[in-house]
């Protein structure tokens, strides 16, 4: 049985998703939480295989929460889903720094939803398609920003550049 924890301020929200997760027979919703507060006691007592969150909560906002239940400095860890409604990169480049699991929009089919807590508990990490691409240009603009070593300047070079580059080491 996944045991969940919801935690999102709007409470039609709340029951809607309570309602939906909690219809699966190999899911429990064990803590629903109105913010961001409540929702870390909640985790942290009920130690669920995954937290639910939105990220735009009163006390302590989503990022904050998943930082402190799946960040670095977590033990245990608890995975964390974020589920919002807004799709800005800002929030979503910072929950995936804050070590969520998964990223998905309110919007998404509830069986991508279903689907992405069993992901989740099972270890693996999901992201609404809608994002996809924009995290993977931002990862790679980021590995172009880093400083180039010995070790990661051949990566950079092409065939030609290492051929002209060994041409003139012999020279």
């Amino acid at each position: 049985m996944i045991r969940v924890v919801i935690a999102d301020d709007q409470p039609l929200v709340r029951a809607g998703l309570a309602a939906l997760i909690g219809s699966e027979d190999d899911i429990e919703v064990v803590g629903v939480a109105a913010d961001g507060v409540e929702a870390l006691e909640l985790a942290v007592s009920l130690a669920p295989d995954v937290a639910c969150l939105d990220i735009r909560m009163p006390g302590l906002d989503g990022i904050e929460v998943a930082s402190r239940l799946c960040g670095p400095d977590a033990d245990p860890a608890i995975p964390v889903l974020i589920l919002t409604t807004f799709d800005i990169d800002d929030y979503v480049f910072r929950a995936l720094e804050a070590g969520v699991s998964g990223f998905l929009l309110k919007d998404s089919d509830p069986d991508e939803i279903i689907r992405a807590i069993r992901s989740v508990a099972e270890g693996h990490g999901t992201l609404d398609r809608t994002l996809t691409r924009r995290v993977v240009d931002e990862y790679v603009q980021r590995r172009r920003l880093q400083p180039v070593t010995a070790a990661r300047a051949v990566e950079l070079l092409t065939a030609r550049e290492r051929e002209i580059l060994l041409l003139l080491a012999r020279a």
